[in-house]
């Protein structure tokens, strides 16, 4: 098995030179740290990046990919690895797109850095291990276990800023735990349709514009000229936007994808139960692309992805689509 390490509140401590606590340890470091992890299997280390998790972009993520893949064609049967929570939830999926193999993947972190009384990355990193040495955990895409729960990728979310529960999968709940050092996996998930990435494609930048009240869509009127090339809408409710913001998106619509996600982070976006002007059907007439059951972070995600393999619009919606509904299944 293989950890490899990124950074993050799990590898933070003290600098006497700026305050607080910054990312130090290396995933050495932190196997070294849990004499326990060689009872469950012979561990191998890899320090792939060293920073906070909110300075990770998708060329970083492509590149862990590609690492992964060629762990685990040299015989890895687990990989764990470890990073800052912030971000979890969207690593984690774009992992769960990119990579096209049958062992574990798990990603953990933590919520208590290790300078203070009760961190809880060295449980983390132990349940973590637990689980990418399950049988029971093989084929079910990319995994995140934090605070003893076993999450899939697609669903997970980070829901509180320091709880060390905050990582919850409202739409469909854990699919397993670890219990007295045995791994319970309760409920199943196919894979994901993946989106082969080469090293040499370019991510294109995508938006994420949040529905508020009193939205008249000017950030959206801009988004051509900043150089973005999709957007996601993180709308109300089942999927409706102010009326005056749906003539914008279906301008916009014609020459990028624009995707209706839920601000709701729960649940799906409707497709014929409303009518009004800015409603689910509305916008969907108008040309606009549903999320389904994808919130609005992990959209972006797939559509970035998407994006980098064809700048064509209606390619890259194809795409998008292809993941979109390998999760309904």
């Amino acid at each position: 098995m293989t950890v490899i390490s990124l950074g993050g509140t799990i590898a933070s401590t003290s600098s006497s030179s700026i305050g607080g606590v910054v990312p130090r340890l290396s995933a050495l470091d932190l196997v070294d740290a849990i004499p326990s992890l060689q009872e469950v299997a012979d561990i191998d280390t890899v320090s792939f990046r060293q920073v906070p998790s909110g300075d990770l972009v998708f060329e970083d993520l492509i590149g862990l990919a590609r690492l992964v893949q060629t762990i685990v064609v040299d015989g890895a049967d687990g990989v764990v690895i470890t990073q800052g929570t912030d971000t979890i939830e969207e690593t984690s999926f774009a992992l769960d797109i990119l990579l096209d193999v049958d062992v574990p993947v798990v990603i953990t972190g933590a919520m208590r850095n290790p300078t203070i009384a009760s961190p809880d990355g060295p449980g983390n990193l132990l349940a973590a291990v637990r689980v990418a040495a399950s049988h029971a955990a093989r084929g079910l895409g990319c995994l995140v276990v934090m605070n003893d729960e076993v999450h899939a990728a697609r669903f997970v979310r980070k829901t509180h800023s320091s709880s060390v529960a905050t990582f919850q999968s409202p739409s469909a709940g854990p699919i397993g735990w670890v219990s007295e050092e045995r791994v319970r996996i309760v409920l199943g998930c196919e894979r994901l349709a993946s989106i082969t990435v080469s090293s040499s494609d370019i991510v294109a930048p995508v938006a994420l514009v949040t529905c508020v009240v009193g939205d008249e869509g000017l950030v959206l009127r801009g988004l051509p000229a900043l150089g973005y090339r999709g957007v996601v809408v993180d709308a109300f409710g089942a999927g409706h936007v102010p009326s005056s913001m749906a003539p914008i998106l279906e301008e916009l619509a014609v020459n990028m994808p624009v995707v209706l996600c839920s601000r709701t982070g729960a649940g799906e976006v409707l497709s014929h139960t409303y009518g009004f002007p800015g409603s689910e059907s509305d916008l969907l007439a108008r040309g606009i692309t549903s999320g389904g059951v994808l919130d609005a972070r992990k959209a972006r995600v797939a559509l970035s992805l998407a994006l980098a393999t064809s700048l064509d619009a209606v390619a890259a919606v194809r795409c998008f689509a292809t993941v979109r509904d390998s999760l309904s299944r």
